[in-house]
C-alpha cells in the first residue's frame, strides 16, 4: 500500500455511519483521498441517511439504493453494486465496519478484486451462528488484510482462529470516539427529553430489532410480554423508539404493544444519544447500544442469551437476560440497584486516529495484541 492510499469506506446502516464517523473525520482532518460508498441497506431515510447530516459528515459519493429484503437476495445485490463501484474507482483499500450484509459484501467484493480490506471492529464473537451478524463478521475477518480489533480480547480471538498476528491491531473501539465527539453537541442542540415529557434518570429506554428476537412470532410475543412486565412493575415510564423492522413484524404477526409501553418514532443519533445518556436504564438487543450504555455509565439489560461485547459484562455495566419475562425483570431490578462506577473497557477515544495512522504506514506494520 502506498503512503497516501485511495480509501473507499463502505457503509450501509446507522451503526456503521456512527462508528465510522471518527475515521471519516480523521480522513478529512488530514485531507486524505477518500470516498464514501453508502449501500442504503436500510430503506427508511430516518434510519441512516439523515445521520450524515446530523453528524456533519460529507455526503456519500455513491448511493447504491439496495434497500431491504431476504439475506441472500440483499447480499447478492450488495455484492454486485459494490463491485461495480470498486471496479470504476480503483481504491487501494476498502474499509468496512461491523457485521452487516454491507460489511460482508464490501469485504468480499474488495477481496475478489485484490483490493486490500480493513475491518474496523474485528474479532467480535457471540458464538451463535444462528445470528446472521456472526456469520458476516467471521467471513469479513478472514478476508481482511488489516483487522482493527476494538479490545485485547477481540485480538486474542482472532489469533486463536489462526489470523496472522501481523494483520491484527488493537486500536480501541471507535464508538468511544463517536460518543465523546457528539455527546456535548447532543446536550446543546437536542430537546428529546423535553419533547417527550421526560426527566433525567426517571425513565427506561428500550430498543429491540434483532432478527432472532423479532422474526419469530412466539419470540417477539415473549419479548413484548417481558417489556410489558417491566412497565407494570417499575415506577417509571418505558420509552421505545420502534425500529421499522420490529414494527413490520408486529403488524405481520397481528401482535399488540400494550399502552403502558410508550412508542415513539425512530430517533436521530443525537436525539437518541441524549435519551440514552439520561436514562435510568437501557433494555436492548443491540450490540452497539450495549457499548454506548457502558461508555455513558448507564446500566444495561441485554435481551439476548449471548453477547459479542463480553467486556461490558465483566465490568458490571451489563447483564444478559434473554426474553423470558421473569429473567428480564430480575435483570432490570439488579441493574437499577447497581452502582455506576465501572471503568470504560472499550478505548480512550483516539481509535479513529490510530486506524488512519495504520492505513498511512508506508511499510508493512507489524500487528500487535497487548
Amino acid at each position: 500500500m502506498t503512503a497516501q492510499p485511495k480509501i473507499a469506506i463502505v457503509l450501509g446502516t446507522r451503526p456503521e455511519i456512527i462508528k465510522m464517523s471518527p475515521v471519516i473525520r480523521e480522513c478529512q482532518r488530514r485531507s486524505l483521498d477518500f470516498q464514501l460508498i453508502h449501500t442504503e441497506q436500510h430503506q427508511k431515510y430516518e434510519m441512516d441517511r439523515v445521520f450524515f447530516e446530523h453528524l456533519q459528515l460529507p455526503a456519500p459519493l455513491h448511493r447504491l439504493g439496495v434497500g431491504g429484503g431476504p439475506h441472500g437476495r440483499q447480499t447478492g445485490l450488495l455484492l454486485t453494486r459494490v463491485e461495480e463501484v470498486l471496479e470504476r474507482e480503483h481504491p487501494d483499500v476498502v474499509l468496512v465496519q461491523g457485521d452487516t450484509n454491507s460489511v460482508l459484501a464490501g469485504a468480499l467484493a474488495a477481496a475478489k478484486l485484490h483490493i486490500s480490506v480493513g475491518h474496523v471492529e474485528a474479532g467480535l464473537r457471540s458464538y451463535d451462528r444462528r445470528m446472521p451478524e456472526e456469520l458476516n463478521r467471521i467471513v469479513a475477518d478472514h478476508l481482511s488484510d488489516r483487522l482493527f480489533a476494538p479490545t485485547a480480547k477481540a485480538g486474542d480471538i482472532l489469533l486463536a482462529e489462526g489470523v496472522d498476528r501481523k494483520k491484527v491491531f488493537v486500536t480501541g473501539n471507535t464508538i468511544v470516539d463517536a460518543v465523546g465527539q457528539n455527546l456535548q453537541i447532543a446536550r446543546e442542540r437536542c430537546r428529546a427529553l423535553e419533547r417527550n415529557g421526560l426527566e433525567p434518570q426517571k425513565y427506561i429506554l428500550v430498543t429491540a430489532h434483532r432478527a432472532e428476537n423479532v422474526d419469530h412470532r412466539e419470540r417477539l410475543q415473549e419479548l413484548v410480554n417481558a417489556i410489558d412486565l417491566v412497565a407494570r412493575t417499575v415506577s417509571m415510564p418505558l420509552i421505545y423508539p420502534l425500529h421499522p423492522r420490529t414494527e413490520s413484524k408486529i403488524k405481520e404477526f397481528g401482535l399488540t404493544i400494550p399502552k403502558r409501553i410508550r412508542i415513539i418514532p425512530p430517533q436521530g443519533f443525537l436525539d437518541f444519544l441524549q435519551l440514552e445518556a439520561e436514562a435510568a436504564l437501557v433494555l436492548t438487543d443491540s450490540g452497539g447500544i450495549q457499548e454506548e450504555a457502558c461508555i455513558l455509565g448507564v446500566p444495561c439489560v441485554t435481551l439476548r442469551q449471548n453477547t459479542e461485547r463480553p467486556e461490558t459484562l465483566s465490568v458490571g455495566a451489563n447483564v444478559l437476560a434473554g426474553t423470558d419475562p421473569s429473567q428480564v425483570l430480575a435483570g432490570v431490578e439488579e441493574m437499577l440497584d447497581r452502582s455506576r462506577d465501572w471503568s470504560n473497557p472499550l478505548g480512550d477515544g483516539h481509535s479513529g486516529a490510530r486506524i488512519v495512522d495504520l492505513l498511512l504506514d508506508d511499510g508493512t506494520p507489524s500487528g500487535y495484541v497487548p
